[in-house]
């Protein structure tokens, strides 16, 4: 049984239909990519995920439970962490203030899971006092990370963790999420550098016009010549 399943899913916003009919599936300790141009409603699918985007058919389970249209906060409660692309921290408060607000659910925020996040991001740590807002790109999606992290999620959904990144630091991004995964931490990415995600990932997705278009492993896609020529640039 697949940890996180999506079948036959039609999602968008309201009456606006982005998806048709998509699939997916994530299983326990998977890091897994989903590609795709501009448009294709990557993101729609972790919005309808985790409850954002509206779902007008079809399935989302996880762990065999229908969470189908449940409310974002019950998504977080059944072990589920998102960190959106965007307005994904808070910048007029500290650090450690966004690090609390991550753990907003539970009735006192654990110390052992906030010292993980400084352990696994140390810049943190020594910015823990500093406003948000006053991080670098990269350090902002390190917090944005860290706050969702701060739940000890059994999956994490990542949308665009590269985006805005200077190219000198996508890599270290990557190698950030590679070592989340390899912790144990279960990852689904929406990714705009689809050759490095895909290198990186086990599985991947490509979806265009909002429906699924080829599934395999991460190396199978970058090595079949008509995804490179449509969706890899060549």
């Amino acid at each position: 049984m697949s940890l996180l399943e999506v079948e036959g899913l039609d999602a968008g916003y309201g009456d606006l239909k982005v998806l048709s009919s998509v699939d997916l599936r994530v299983a326990d300790g998977e890091y897994v990519t989903v590609v795709g141009p501009n448009g294709a409603g990557k993101s729609t699918v972790m919005k309808a995920i985790v409850g954002i985007a509206t779902c007008l058919d079809g399935s989302i389970t996880y762990r065999g439970t229908d969470i189908t249209d449940m409310a974002p906060e019950d998504v977080v409660h059944e072990g589920i962490g998102y960190v959106p692309q965007t307005n994904n921290v808070f910048p007029t408060l500290t650090v450690e203030e966004n690090l609390r607000i991550g753990a907003y659910v539970l009735e006192t925020v654990p110390e052992e899971r906030k010292r993980a996040v400084y352990d696994r991001f140390p810049v943190l740590a020594d910015r823990s006092d500093e406003d948000a807002g006053s991080l670098s790109g990269g350090q902002q999606q390190m917090l944005a990370m860290g706050c969702a992290l701060m739940l000890d999620p059994d999956v994490l959904l990542l949308d665009e963790p590269s985006a805005g990144l200077a190219p000198d630091l996508v890599g270290d991004m990557f190698d950030r999420i590679d070592a989340i995964n390899e912790a144990g931490t279960t990852v689904l990415m929406v990714e705009q550098n689809a050759t490095e995600a895909l290198r990186r990932c086990d599985r991947g997705y490509v979806l265009a016009n909002g429906e699924n278009r080829y599934e395999d492993d991460g190396d199978a896609l970058l090595n079949d010549e008509t995804v490179r020529k449509q969706f890899l640039g060549g």
